[in-house]
């Protein structure tokens, strides 16, 4: 399964269940969605997979534009410092907003962005995750669209990584030694 030979990682989610919850979850969004001006916003660079399959099996027009936020460097924590690095270039005046993020780990990075995002005056912000780590949640966030809850291990895969790596597997594993902090 894995298109690494002698690949380190444990398969926790396998690139099947991943698609089949982002059919279910696109199907669910086109359905609440109907008749709203919705703007999807990519959170570089975790996402950016997650986001282009799940716009694919949302059935309505709609608008996608990114940022790009930074709280772990190349750590495999959050510092609990959040940074936007890349700002958004579409206008979110009067729209309903649908952040799509890869995973909720502390809860800090999402809170910074729909507090952000809430001052540019929207019609709405709902927040959409592939994963939660709810074991990690510092600040609560409420995720209206969330494709599953995880334990607390570190993942790669399917858009999330470690130091830049790993983004391109197909599907989400995690290391059973994870590698020692300095």
């Amino acid at each position: 399964m894995s298109i690494f030979k002698d690949s380190p990682f444990e398969i926790l989610l396998t690139q099947e269940q991943i698609h089949t919850r982002i059919q279910e979850l696109g199907a669910q969004i086109t359905q609440d969605y109907q008749d709203k001006d919705l703007v999807l916003v990519g959170v570089l660079r975790g996402s950016y997979l997650f986001l282009a399959d799940l716009s694919r099996h949302i059935d309505l027009p709609l608008i996608v534009d990114f940022l790009a936020v930074s709280s772990y460097g190349t750590r495999t924590q959050s510092s609990g410092v959040v940074r936007l690095t890349s700002d958004l270039s579409t206008s979110i005046v009067d729209k309903d907003v649908l952040i799509v993020e890869d995973i909720i780990d502390t809860g800090l990075t999402m809170n910074y962005l729909v507090e952000n995002l809430q001052t540019r005056k929207p019609r709405s912000i709902r927040v959409c995750s592939l994963l939660d780590k709810p074991a990690r949640n510092i600040q609560p966030v409420t995720v209206h669209y969330l494709g599953f809850e995880i334990p607390d291990k570190f993942v790669v895969g399917y858009g999330l990584d470690y130091m830049g790596r790993y983004r391109n597997l197909p599907y989400i594993g995690f290391l059973s030694h994870p590698p020692v902090e300095d």
